[in-house]
């Protein structure tokens, strides 16, 4: 299996999503990507920007697309996360014109003589919808996109529906600690280098996101509605249980409210989000 690296470069970015993009890197099922991207706002450090054509680049810096050889709709991209970096340096609002500028390092975030402890991920994995035209890169949508949600660390595997032939999949949005519901619209946004390893599945059908974090299993929901996110996330569960542990639909859903917790990954996105959470000892 090879490992590609894309630079950081204008060329290998873009701020919004596209069935029409053409990829910047085709790889064969199993390759890695590295790759380094700018923050959200496409800052790669205070007061250094990287240009964006923003009649059209209007969402977050991503690098991408990246095809994937032999990927079609219906198949099952599988994104291991394998390393997600912070910059030295961060920002996030706390409300209109208030910002807090972040001093990152050693796995600690540090502003204000306070500080936190860094669980660096990427906002946003996913592609693009398999509609024509412009779409933004805000709203999650169920090949993943911004899903914000603060699980998908290195380590963790993430499970994507495919949309499009070739996946073209993108990724960016580097966070370097969030809470879950990112409830004043922004995490530590930093500039990140990552590598992910892409793969597929034919065996799998997902209609929203799933991943396998470190103990557990974790299914994603994405609706304007948050009581119609999370109803999405445990069907997504009840499913994942029926594949795992080999429980009927009925069983799978009593079990899972005793034993599965739901948090609320995001509300700031326009599509709201839900993560439901299955512990690897919580049914033994």
């Amino acid at each position: 299996m090879a490992l590609h690296e894309l630079a950081l470069e204008r060329r290998n970015l873009h701020g919004h999503f596209s069935p029409e993009l053409e990829p910047v890197l085709e790889i064969e099922p199993g390759d890695s990507v590295r790759f380094s991207v700018p923050n959200h706002d496409w800052d790669v450090g205070p007061g250094e920007h990287l240009e964006a054509a923003r009649e059209i680049d209007t969402g977050h810096a991503l690098a991408g697309p990246v095809a994937v050889r032999g990927a079609s709709v219906g198949q099952t991209l599988v994104v291991q996360v394998d390393s997600v970096e912070p910059g030295p340096w961060g920002i996030n609002h706390g409300g209109r014109g208030h910002a807090l500028q972040w001093e990152l390092g050693d796995g600690i975030g540090r502003t204000l003589g306070r500080e936190v402890t860094l669980a660096p991920f990427l906002g946003v994995m996913g592609m693009p919808p398999p509609e024509p035209g412009v779409h933004s890169t805000g709203p999650p949508r169920p090949s993943g996109g911004n899903m914000d949600c603060k699980e998908l660390v290195a380590g963790t595997t993430v499970f994507l529906p495919i949309p499009v032939a070739g996946a073209l999949f993108s990724a960016g949005d580097g966070h370097a600690a969030q809470g879950d519901g990112e409830v004043s619209g922004t995490a530590i946004e930093t500039p990140v280098t990552a590598q992910v390893t892409l793969s597929l599945r034919d065996d799998l059908t997902l209609e929203w996101p799933c991943a396998r974090i470190a103990g557990a299993w974790l299914t994603l929901g994405f609706d304007e509605h948050l009581g119609f996110a999370a109803r999405k996330a445990v069907d997504g569960m009840v499913a994942l249980m029926e594949r795992e542990l080999g429980l009927s639909g009925p069983d799978a859903l009593a079990f899972a409210s005793v034993a599965v917790d739901l948090h609320v990954t995001q509300v700031v996105n326009g599509v709201l989000g839900v993560h439901a959470v299955l512990r690897d000892d919580a049914i033994r």
